[in-house]
This record gives C-alpha cells, structure tokens and sequence, in this order.
C-alpha cells in the first residue's frame, strides 16, 4: 500500500501518516516537499507541503516523518527480523528542486542514513549493486536534477541513500511497454512510476468496466518493468463518494467513482504483481492488500 500525498494541506489533514502506519508494514508514504525562503530573515529551508502558497509553518520532513516513524524503525532494529525490511518506502515527490534543496534533503538522509537501505556508488553507473537492506528505502523522481546531486555528487566508494525512477516517455501513454520505458534499472534508477492512465485510456474518470485487455496490458507493464529489475509504481486508485473526495481533499481526477470499480483494480494489481498501489484510502487498500476484504 502506497500512501498518496500522506501530509497535511495546511492545517487540516495533520493525522495522514498515522493513518497510513495504522495499516501495518509494509507499506509506502509520499512526502511532497518544497523548499521555502522566508521573505524577511532570507533563510530557507524544506517545508513537507503539495506546493505554493507555503507560509513556512508547514512541517519539516524530519518532524512530520522521521520523528513519526522512529518507534517503528528502533523496534524493527532492536528486534533484528530482515524478513520484511524495508518496513516503510519514503517516496519523494519534489515540488522544487533548487541544488540547495536537494542538499538540504541528503543532508537529512545522511543524518539518518543506518535507518536507510543503502547500495555503493561504484564507478559502473549501469550495473545495480547489491542493497544494504534497511528498515526504510528512500525513492524518488526521475529528473536529471536530482540524479546529479543524489548520485553524480557521491563519490565512488561513498553510499547510495536515494534512489531515482527511470524515464518514462509520455508522448503516447498507450504505446508499448518498451516504447513507454525503455530503460533497464541502473545502479541509481531502480523503479518505474505511472499513472493510471498507461492501463486504461484517459485514466480513472475515463475507465469503464474492467476488460480483460486492461488486465493484460497491466500485466505486460509489470513483467516489463520486472525483466528489467524495476520496481513498479501506479498512482492513484481511488474509489469514494463525492462527499469522502470534498471531506478528505482527495482528487476527482484519481477517482473512478465507487469503491468496488476501485477494489476491482486493486485486486487486478495485486495479482499482477504491482510493487506499490497508490491510493488515498490507506485504511481500507491496506485491509485490502492484507486479506482482510
């Protein structure tokens, strides 16, 4: 269960991440960041937030985080069981990508970096390296940017602690699994992000029922993806009322409008061997991933 925009809107919404860790591990937890200059002391710094207008009062992705899950992580490393490592995949979604923003975030992981899955920076960019498993893995976009100070920066020998998404070419969402994504997994670039809208035409408020051609093109992007040692991603399959999108502030756009047409995609995923389902409705995807429907 991949927990979608798990922060706050300003002052509402503050109990997402304990929502989603109500769900159990394992599971994923977006963090949308920004990076915030306060117009009178000119000092920046990273807010967790969706995007403009930021005040600056937003969480930090340390308070709002990884002071949040730290009883998870202790827990998990006192008691030394591997067997679900990772436990939490922090997926980063970055809003502003200023170098100094992306220092300012490997500053904070390599604060945390014995909590964090970890691989060597070797001086072959496209062979993968083993992971050093660890209670969280860190993933995050796929733009040029965020490699060159994520990983280009490091220096051979040093430690991975993020790991970026490969390119994905969007001109045609329908084309070819290999036309859509035509990269292997590299030693940085581990995983594949999609919208919904590379399965069904149009995405969520497009789908009509289920066919069996959705189920195979879903198939063929995930066994694409996993020949090519990728993790998959899909984003955001939502099933609300009206009135759960407006109370919840969750996004018409992601939604197909009943929460069995939403279950039935679900489950399609799952069996499809989908790595992280995003929805809104942690409490119920997480139920529902762990037998519990």
């Amino acid at each position: 269960m991949d927990a979608h925009n798990c922060y706050p809107y300003w002052e509402w919404w503050y109990d997402r991440i304990d929502r989603a860790l109500s769900a159990g591990t394992p599971l994923a937890i977006e963090q949308d960041l920004y990076w915030y200059t306060d117009a009178k002391t000119g000092r920046s710094w990273s807010v967790v937030a969706h995007g403009a207008p930021v005040s600056g009062h937003e969480p930090t992705m340390e308070h709002y985080f990884f002071d949040r899950v730290r009883p998870v992580v202790e827990r998990a490393l006192k008691e030394s069981n591997h067997g679900d490592w990772p436990l939490i995949t922090l997926n980063l979604d970055l809003k502003t990508e200023e170098p100094e923003h992306l220092r300012a975030i490997l500053a904070l992981l390599t604060k945390y970096q014995d909590w964090l899955t970890t691989a060597p920076k070797t001086d072959d960019a496209a062979t993968p390296q083993p992971l050093t498993v660890r209670p969280i893995l860190v993933l995050t976009g796929e733009s040029d940017a965020q490699q060159a100070v994520f990983y280009d920066d490091v220096p051979v020998g040093g430690r991975l602690l993020v790991f970026g998404a490969v390119h994905t070419h969007t001109k045609n969402p329908m084309a070819a699994p290999e036309i859509l994504e035509p990269e292997a997994a590299s030693n940085y670039r581990r995983w594949w992000n999609n919208p919904w809208g590379v399965v069904e035409e149009g995405g969520q408020q497009n789908a009509g029922d289920w066919t069996a051609e959705d189920n195979g093109r879903l198939r063929a992007l995930v066994q694409h993806a996993h020949a090519n040692h990728l993790w998959i991603r899909f984003y955001t399959l939502d099933g609300a009322t009206d009135k759960e999108e407006n109370c919840n502030g969750w996004f018409r756009s992601y939604n197909f409008g009943s929460l069995p047409a939403a279950e039935e995609r679900w489950r399609a995923a799952q069996k499809a061997g989908v790595d992280y389902i995003a929805s809104d409705q942690y409490e119920l995807l997480g139920r529902f991933l762990g037998g519990g429907k």
